[in-house]
């Protein structure tokens, strides 16, 4: 029998039943663990790729340089996520992996997906539409950053991030942890630091959140779905053509 469910089991079962046989190729992959503290560089951008990663506790976050010496960071990772599927077809990494807290994390190499894909025509299905619908979220966050002002910048993080949160986490209602230092939601959002500090203030002064320590509180969350035109991706996806078991 296969262990307690695990954050990857519970996300994908959100979507479509897990069988015992694939519950046992996920519990292979996530078999192995490493542990890393806060801070911590997995990878950096140009190692050679061979692993992907299963996060099984702590968040994480894969950024690039710029030019200018800047940090971009490109995408945040929670319990539950895979993460490497954007590089599994380059032979190099083009970000890095960084800790946002201590984390552990289920290393496996890229060759362990070749018996999903042999013997799980429904999981590779499904994994391949969570990797293409990461790529529609990755369109949004775009056309936040590019269009929409600080505070519905910082309100789609929120969105995206609780939208996120609730698929493992079913009891969830409009509070969560959020382990992000400032300066980290900056180089997310494409904001300065001190712009960051201002406009949780003001969300704050707004009566739009309200912070204890690193928990955030969505206090009118329809309204910055509103003022943010906010679509959740997470919730539902159409698996109407998945191949039968």
């Amino acid at each position: 029998m296969v262990k307690e469910a695990s954050c990857l089991v519970k996300k994908l079962s959100h979507y479509v039943d897990i069988h015992e046989h694939d519950k046992e190729l996920l519990a292979e992959i996530e078999k192995s663990e490493r542990s890393y503290e806060n801070g911590t560089d997995v990878y950096r951008g140009g190692d050679r790729n061979k692993e992907l990663f299963v996060v099984k506790t702590g968040w994480l976050f894969s950024y690039t340089d710029l030019p200018d010496g800047r940090r971009q960071i490109i995408k945040l990772h929670q319990p539950g996520d895979v993460i490497g599927f954007p590089d599994v077809a380059l032979k190099h990494l083009t970000t890095t992996l960084r800790t946002a807290e201590d984390v552990v994390l289920c290393p496996f190499p890229k060759s362990a997906l070749d018996v999903i894909l042999r013997t799980s025509p429904k999981l590779s299905a499904l994994l391949l539409t969570l990797a293409l619908r990461d790529h529609v979220v990755f369109i949004d966050l775009l056309r936040a950053m590019g269009r929409m002002s600080a505070v519905e910048r910082v309100g789609y993080m929120l969105l995206d991030l609780a939208a996120r949160l609730r698929i493992t986490n079913t009891d969830m209602t409009d509070t969560f942890r959020l382990p992000l230092t400032q300066s980290q939601i900056a180089d997310y959002l494409g904001l300065t630091n001190v712009y960051i500090s201002k406009t949780l203030l003001k969300m704050e002064n707004q009566s739009l959140i309200k912070r204890n320590g690193n928990e955030i509180r969505l206090l009118r969350e329809d309204d910055l779905i509103d003022q943010t035109d906010f679509q959740d991706r997470y919730c539902d996806m159409d698996v109407s053509w998945f191949p039968p078991d």
